[in-house]
């Protein structure tokens, strides 16, 4: 029989050296005659808690009594109850004698009566957490007791073990016992190892060891008792002496003092049971329990019960006890979320709760979980952590960041939600810093470029002034690459007034990074032409950008004179003042919620109605344009002012290097300007230019017509400029009078039959048109008689037999 129980004991180890565990410093206290340490594990350094009980005589009483204790401890396994992790038995040379010891390497613990001294709960929060602890005893009682009909034999202050997550457990199960009371036959002593149990916690029937009335009673009758002795114990703050004072109840709270006394019945048949204590009593309904039962049940719990309760967790988590939101109530929001069993409302909950935390602990115990919770696909919980990525972005270390963020972040960017994407493009003010140059060049750029042709005018603005902000985290290369054709080819030429204003605001936050052959042929004159923008907000900025950049013109210049040769090619200056809010205005536009439909496109040349709306104020909220003002464009036929702001370039307006791969560099200098620049006239054929030069004598004026000018105010910018009103206006000295019912406008593009070989048919008398004339709106005239019709066609087919 010895050789049995000393192989259940063993477990896999022969000997001391054969314990993969190392022992530390002892607790002060533990129950009976066991000693308590602090250990770790030899293969990982994880914490564990050694047990060990030391005797010279292998048929020793307590030693036979720790071997039982071993058993059911190995056996037996409940959330409530000590978790076994190893346990051996140790024979060793004592100086003389033989020593006998044997170990249990359980989950780490401390003695209850130590971890309450180191708590230090006063008041409302102790009471919470004794609830708490009680209300975990109680259910592990209960289990053995009703469910697997044993006696634990000694529950008490000694007994009770708190895990790091301050959660109390059941040990000591030296004397623990089946429960025969149905058992007609069965004498002698029910427990065993009665006798290592102190007086002071017996009741009466087993300090007088009647086993009949023991057997008789209820399996719960002797730890009911030593439930009370518990209650006594950690509310008094005293071990218990003797029995007598557990009639002393002026420490005892007044909702579980009824309870308390029934426990302690001196008829064990009306003792209470543990199952109908944790059911009724008033005690254990507070915050602290009520919070952790639903965290424990969380998968039980629908959506709207979840929600409900995550929403309300972070003012809650407040009024608990510190220590036990850390360590206990922390952990399972974790794992809830990690495991997806708690909604997207309880990041909010995990993020505050971490935030009391120290920057290791935060590291170690958040971040892990946080990471995880970017391959999430649900929605919601991406949006959460979008939004909240300022708390713990810092916190993320670059190669996470790197390796396993922003891949999931990335998604966002091509996402059918335009607020998704806006988030998305907020949370890279936070990681970008942290990605390495291939995934800046080979990625992020990439939807930056996308981004900024983007249907919602709020993301292209955002993109723009998000550029401005990491780009001294780029490499030169790429910089030359981008800036430039970023923020004058597209945002410049944007149709919406705050995304101008951004790209102006970008070029001058970034000027050191530009040389002065950049700044003299590519920036300056792209900014000079919003000078007379439609939006005051973005000719301001202009000016200021002017003045800046010209500014570092003149410094050039001076050194040049100076004979300064060094330092002459790329000259930079600080940001202009207003610049350094640039971050601040991104993050408070993330809020637009603006519609492709709520922004209008500068209106049409060849259209008088004015844009009623840049952007709709009720979606915008945060980056307004006048919303009535009509569209004014300065008529000019020598710069940019005459032609309207085109729409958003495509991807051929240089960022196409970045998306397709491509980097030609002789193309550098006309990036995005392939499809926009032509502006001139063209030029006439060789016999009409001379005929033009021969016409024009000094003493001919243009006539100048009021009609012909509103005419001409409202030509298509992007066709030729050489129109009817231009050509009275050149040629008015000879050329044929106009026809006194005609509004339409004269193109020298209709007479493009006309032979090159006749010098004269580009100012001879307009043939006759067959088409009907345009009927004025508003005159009420029907249709044109069919007489002057007629003669009309039959004057045609004359003068076309005639040629």
């Amino acid at each position: 029989m010895f050789k049995f129980l000393k192989g259940v004991v063993g477990g896999s180890g022969t000997g001391l050296k054969d314990l993969p565990y190392n022992i530390g410093d002892p607790y002060p206290s533990a129950w009976g005659s066991w000693s308590h340490s602090r250990g770790t594990s030899k293969d990982d350094g994880s914490s564990v808690s050694i047990f060990s009980l030391s005797g010279s005589n292998p048929q020793d009483g307590h030693l036979a009594a720790g071997r039982n204790g071993v058993k059911r401890l190995r056996t037996v396994r409940h959330p409530n109850i000590l978790s076994f992790l190893h346990s051996t038995e140790v024979e060793a040379l004592d100086g003389s004698s033989t020593k006998f010891t044997i170990y249990i390497v359980t989950e780490p613990v401390m003695p209850l009566s130590e971890k309450i001294k180191e708590l230090g709960l006063e008041g409302t929060q102790r009471d919470e957490y004794y609830a708490w602890g009680l209300h975990q005893i109680a259910k592990a009682v209960s289990f053995l007791n009703n469910d697997c009909k044993l006696v634990h034999g000694n529950v008490c202050l000694a007994s009770v073990v708190v895990t790091q997550t301050l959660d109390w457990k059941l040990h000591a199960f030296d004397v623990l016992s089946e429960y025969d009371g149905g058992n007609e036959s069965a004498s002698g002593p029910m427990l065993q190892y009665e006798w290592l149990v102190g007086s002071q916690y017996k009741p009466m029937e087993l300090a007088k060891s009647d086993w009949v009335a023991i057997r008789k009673s209820p399996p719960w009758a002797i730890d009911s008792w030593g439930l009370g002795c518990l209650i006594y114990e950690i509310f008094s703050g005293v071990k218990l002496g003797k029995t007598e004072e557990l009639r002393n109840t002026a420490s005892i709270p007044k909702s579980l003092l009824p309870d308390y006394q029934r426990l302690l019945s001196s008829m064990p048949s009306r003792r209470l049971n543990t199952s109908k204590l944790i059911e009724n009593s008033e005690y254990f309904q507070n915050k602290l329990v009520d919070t952790i039962h639903f965290m424990e049940i969380l998968s039980l719990k629908d959506s709207v019960e979840k929600d409900t309760f995550f929403r309300k967790l972070p003012n809650l988590a407040e009024q608990l006890p510190r220590q036990i939101v850390l360590k206990k109530l922390l952990p399972l929001l974790a794992s809830s979320l990690e495991f997806g069993s708690a909604a997207a409302p309880a990041l909010t909950a995990l993020l505050k709760m971490g935030s009391w935390l120290s920057a290791e602990e935060f590291t170690l115990k958040v971040l892990p979980t946080i990471v995880k919770l970017f391959a999430s696909n649900d929605r919601a919980i991406r949006v959460a952590l979008l939004q909240h990525i300022d708390q713990f972005g810092e916190s993320l270390s670059a190669q996470v960041v790197d390796e396993q963020v922003y891949p999931h972040v990335a998604t966002g960017f091509a996402d059918t939600s335009a607020f998704l994407r806006e988030l998305t493009l907020k949370s890279m003010l936070v990681l970008a810093p942290k990605l390495s140059q291939r995934t800046m060049s080979g990625s992020l750029l990439k939807y930056l470029s996308k981004l900024q042709v983007d249907e919602e005018p709020a993301i292209r603005t955002n993109t723009t002034i998000l550029l401005g902000n990491i780009a001294s985290y780029l490499n030169e290369g790429t910089r030359k690459r981008v800036l430039i054709n970023a923020f004058t080819v597209r945002a410049l030429r944007d149709t919406f007034a705050p995304a101008r204003g951004a790209g102006v605001m970008a070029l001058c936050a970034t000027s050191s990074y530009y040389d002065i052959t950049e700044i003299a042929t590519r920036i300056l004159p792209n900014v000079v032409v919003l000078t007379i923008d439609p939006d005051s907000d973005v000719r301001s900025k202009s000016f200021q950008a002017v003045d800046q950049f010209l500014q570092l013109v003149k410094q050039y210049n001076e050194k040049s004179n100076a004979g300064d040769a060094a330092g002459t090619t790329s000259l930079g200056i600080s940001s202009m003042q207003g610049n350094a809010s640039l971050l601040g205005w991104a993050m408070s536009s993330l809020t637009l919620k603006g519609k492709p439909s709520d922004q209008a496109p500068v209106a049409a040349a060849n259209s008088v109605t004015p844009a009623t709306t840049t952007t709709s104020t009720a979606s915008s909220g945060l980056i307004e344009t006048p919303s009535t003002e009509p569209v004014h464009h300065v008529s000019s036929s020598t710069d940019f002012a005459d032609q309207p702001m085109p729409p958003s370039p495509t991807s051929t307006d240089g960022w196409g290097e970045i998306e397709n791969g491509i980097h030609e560099e002789e193309e550098s200098e006309k990036d995005g300007w392939d499809d926009i620049e032509p502006l001139e006239e063209p030029k006439p054929s060789p016999a009409l230019a001379n005929i033009q030069a021969a016409q024009k004598r000094p003493v001919s004026q243009p006539v100048s017509q009021p009609k012909p000018q509103a005419a001409k105010s409202l030509r298509p910018k992007s066709t030729v400029k050489v129109t009817k009103d231009e050509d009275d206006d050149l040629w008015g000295s000879i050329a044929a009078p106009p026809p006194k019912t005609a509004s339409k406008p004269l193109n020298v593009k209709t007479a493009g039959a006309v032979d090159d070989d006749d010098p004269w048919a580009a100012i001879a008398a307009p043939p006759p048109t067959t088409k009907a004339k345009p009927l004025s709106a508003g005159r009420g005239r029907g249709a044109k008689p069919a007489a002057p019709k007629l003669g009309a066609q039959r004057i045609n087919r004359t003068s076309s037999s005639g040629m």
